[in-house]
């Protein structure tokens, strides 16, 4: 193994900080950066139900899995392409990190397209996939067609993000989500309240805000340590498989969110109606903001994990995984509390007023924040077993939470008990992985998540 002295300064940085100071490095960027991102989707559900109202609200949110499949392929390219890249310079195979950095672009260019294409062609057919309706159909296909069109803009930017944070850039990353975050906000509010565009203003702020946020991305790639360079593109499958394989956790986690979305919508529309369905939108603006967090936190950790992993310093590798299960369970515990003392406010955020909406969502909060508890753990994990490239592992945990009993359990709880129970399906299915976890790691030799 090369020493850190032999190496470029990143190396360097990596080997020799404390594990807690480098954590920490890495944890503010990454986690204000996710929730600058989440922040978009947040303020579009904020303004458009001020200023265009609570049919509206549910319209952009039932359009939301669309924002979410597109981001799903941008963990998928984007956490896939970055862990192999780090673990290349922790070999300090510097080449070979050019090379996965250029097909991962390729990669995208390719299946969104692909996506973009089916989505314009197919568009009120997805759009009543989703769980649109005659009433909120308009709000729907408004949204969705702008998202789609801008489809590029937000996956580059995501993939970028993940891609400079690894290259020891979290600042720059942090910056560009910032800076599509605020001009989000001030875009929404000149394209909703004062030119009275509707739903499709709140698309074209956050399309037009991302695009100048990407621009600022691009600057990394001036800087002296840069280690992100295109080269020839080779034929080469198997790396792309590679790519693929290793992001395939990330892609199932932000897939099974959209997944989730469309179950819940449908199933509220069933039990409850309208009411449930603006109740959830509510919580599914929220929990999308949440969701970003504990992504930020397995974010923050995987740059760090794979480096190491590819270095073979186990110790140190121990310790960022420690780090990151405390931050997450701390982050976790913080929300449940929100959840039970600022219902009402968070509620007022949309402005919503009616009181069977309100009573509603109350109650859904404070049973289905529970599941923040344990969504953490989880997640950080899963992440964790992504970055040293254990993947069947990873991806059984995110299954196991999202759909294997998730599932079940939505469809069963409203069967044999009362309609509120649907919330209950959330935080059921995280905390039984949350114990399924702990006991295979204890005692299944496989589940260890320390190499030897």
């Amino acid at each position: 193994m090369t020493t850190a002295t032999q190496q470029d300064p990143m190396a360097l940085k990596l080997q020799t900080s404390p594990p807690k100071k480098l954590f920490l490095s890495y944890l503010f960027p990454s986690l204000l950066g996710m929730l600058l991102m989440a922040s978009n989707i947040l303020v579009d559900g904020i303004f458009v139900s001020h200023g265009v109202g609570e049919q509206a609200l549910a319209g952009v949110n039932i359009a939301t899995p669309i924002f979410s499949i597109l981001l799903a392929v941008s963990l998928w390219i984007g956490m896939g392409g970055a862990t192999l890249f780090s673990i290349a310079l922790g070999e300090n195979k510097i080449q070979k990190a050019h090379a996965i950095f250029t097909r991962s672009i390729i990669l995208t260019l390719v299946i969104v397209g692909i996506l973009i294409v089916i989505g314009l062609w197919k568009l009120k057919a997805v759009a009543y996939l989703f769980g649109a309706s005659e009433v909120t159909y308009p709000y729907v296909r408004d949204y969705l067609w702008v998202i789609l069109i801008f489809g590029f803009v937000f996956v580059l930017e995501n993939i970028l993000s993940i891609f400079i944070r690894n290259d020891g850039n979290p600042k720059l990353a942090m910056t560009g989500l910032g800076v599509t975050a605020v001009l989000n906000v001030v875009l929404n509010y000149f394209f909703i309240f004062v030119w009275q565009w509707g739903v499709s203003g709140a698309a074209y702020a956050t399309g037009i805000a991302t695009l100048i946020g990407l621009c600022i991305l691009l600057l990394h790639f001036r800087t002296p340590a840069n280690h992100l360079h295109f080269v020839k593109p080779t034929r080469s499958l198997r790396g792309m498989l590679d790519i693929l394989k290793i992001g395939l956790p990330s892609y199932v986690v932000e897939m099974s969110f959209a997944v989730i979305v469309v179950m819940y919508n449908l199933t509220f529309l069933h039990y409850t109606g309208e009411v449930g369905v603006t109740a959830f939108a509510i919580i599914n603006y929220l929990h999308a903001v949440f969701l970003m967090i504990f992504i930020a936190v397995g974010a923050s950790i995987q740059p760090l994990v794979s480096y190491h992993y590819g270095a073979r310093l186990y110790d140190r590798l121990k310790s960022f995984l420690l780090l990151g299960i405390l931050t997450a369970t701390i982050i976790g515990v913080l929300l449940l509390i929100i959840g039970i003392f600022g219902k009402s406010l968070l509620i007022k955020l949309f402005g919503v007023d009616d009181p069977t909406v309100v009573a509603f969502t109350e109650k859904g909060i404070l049973l289905y924040f529970t599941g923040y508890i344990f969504l953490g753990f989880n997640l950080v994990i899963a992440e964790y077993f992504q970055a040293i490239k254990r993947i069947r592992l990873s991806v059984l945990i995110v299954l196991s939470r999202s759909i294997l009993l998730f599932m079940p359990l939505l469809i069963l709880l409203p069967m044999a008990l009362p309609s509120i129970t649907i919330w209950l399906a959330f935080p059921i299915a995280e905390g039984l992985t949350c114990i399924i976890l702990l006991i295979c790691m204890k005692w299944v030799p496989k589940a260890n998540p320390i190499p030897k």
